[in-house]
């Protein structure tokens, strides 16, 4: 699908924000005329959350497509790529809506985008523990485990022993995940309902419920029985997706209580984590 730019789309594209991502009046009003040409499913989900099954849900309900919306993800926080959600919204990449699946954190710039674009981000809750033990699965089964999140993979992570292993999980890629909610958390605080807050725990029990609230927060609402329906032609692929044992509190096959501690003294210094932390922590 070509896509046109114009010399307003293209002068767009070079009017930088300022360093926290505030856009110039002009800039402003200019995204958020091409946001309201078309929704977009936006899908900001930490690792090992269920999103790639999730993502495919809603590629199968909407017929809709996913777009990759970084420059370059490899081993780091996703930052939004302002060419690719332009050419989007100007007409380009799919007829139907955009499916985003992305592992982002509510930094200003982020956020700044999103509400430019009138995008209505959707986040779920799980066990950090919990995905981290999935995380620590998917490196175990990787030959080339270069599947980092702001941070590198030891090389002989897989030859590791249990305890080396877990204290590397939860020193290294906790952190990530403890900023993750803490960011998320502040800015639904702040910003209503702006942020849909999905549990992994009404996932596991209502999978097409789910998808139907996903859907509707999104602008682009399907009816229970197309999400039911979607549900069912994703649930036989699930391990494909991604959606390894979904199951809640494995962790503690993996980590010992002064894991869980650890995680719980990381969670400890951001505030917007308090009302959800112990569901955070996987006690």
């Amino acid at each position: 699908m070509q896509i046109s730019l114009d010399r307003q789309a293209q002068e767009a594209l070079f009017d930088l924000p300022t360093n926290d991502g505030a856009y110039s009046d002009e800039q402003l009003s200019y995204l958020q005329s091409l946001g309201a040409r078309r929704s977009a499913i936006m899908m900001a989900f930490p690792p090992k959350a269920a999103g790639t099954f999730l993502r495919a849900a809603a590629v199968a309900a909407t017929g809709g497509d996913v777009l990759r919306v970084v420059y370059a993800q490899g081993s780091r926080d996703a930052q939004l790529y302002l060419p690719t959600l332009m050419g989007y919204y100007l007409g380009g990449f799919c007829a139907g809506p955009m499916v985003v699946h992305v592992h982002m954190q509510a930094f200003p710039a982020n956020i700044s985008l999103l509400e430019a674009l009138g995008i209505r981000p959707i986040i779920l809750l799980r066990s950090i523990a919990d995905m981290l033990a999935s995380y620590w699965d998917m490196l175990d089964r990787s030959t080339a485990p270069n599947q980092g999140i702001n941070c590198t993979i030891p090389p002989d992570f897989r030859t590791m022993d249990a305890a080396r292993k877990a204290d590397f999980m939860v020193d290294v890629i906790a952190p990530w995940y403890a900023g993750y909610y803490a960011t998320w958390l502040d800015y639904a605080e702040r910003a209503g309902d702006r942020v849909c807050i999905l549990e992994y725990a009404s996932l596991q029990t209502d999978p097409a419920g789910t998808l139907k609230r996903l859907l509707d927060h999104a602008g682009t609402p399907r009816p229970l029985s197309d999400c039911r329906k979607a549900i069912d032609t994703v649930w036989d692929d699930r391990f494909n997706l991604r959606f390894n044992q979904g199951l809640e509190g494995r962790s503690h096959e993996y980590f010992s209580f002064a894991h869980l501690e650890r995680i719980s003294k990381l969670l400890s210094y951001y505030p917007a984590t308090v009302p959800m932390r112990a569901e955070l922590i996987g006690l």
